[in-house]
């Protein structure tokens, strides 16, 4: 395998335990809010989306393709932060429950706009 595979399995995998991640936090926020309290569910998701970050990062430089050059990767971008903001109130600043569940599958219908741009290289994935 080469260098180049080896990066995109880690950042492939970095980015499915990421959201299977944030899906279970969601899960956990709608059924059972104590465990999101745990040090280890307040820790383990920046260090895995830190190597999500890095790899992503090392896949630009080594693809040469860059954000604001290339449309498709800053789609990604912009969505990644939307994704990150919208997640950030559905499991921690949503001001009621109601708040929460909504953004939580905002940020998941945000990902799988990332995901599908990520697949076709096309920002309008989703357009008819």
């Amino acid at each position: 395998m080469s260098f180049y595979g080896l990066i995109k399995a880690v950042h492939v995998g970095s980015m499915l335990m990421s959201i299977s991640l944030f899906f279970v936090r969601g899960l956990w926020m709608m059924r059972a809010p104590a465990r999101l309290a745990q040090r280890w569910v307040r820790v383990l998701p920046h260090i895995i989306d830190t190597v999500l970050l890095a790899s992503a990062l090392t896949l630009v430089f080594l693809s040469r393709q860059y954000p604001f050059v290339e449309s498709w990767l800053t789609a990604k971008v912009v969505a990644l932060l939307a994704y990150i903001l919208i997640g950030m109130f559905a499991l921690r600043r949503g001001p009621n429950r109601a708040t929460r569940i909504t953004a939580w599958f905002a940020a998941l219908l945000v990902f799988a706009y990332i995901v599908g741009v990520a697949l076709t290289r096309n920002p309008w994935v989703f357009a008819v």
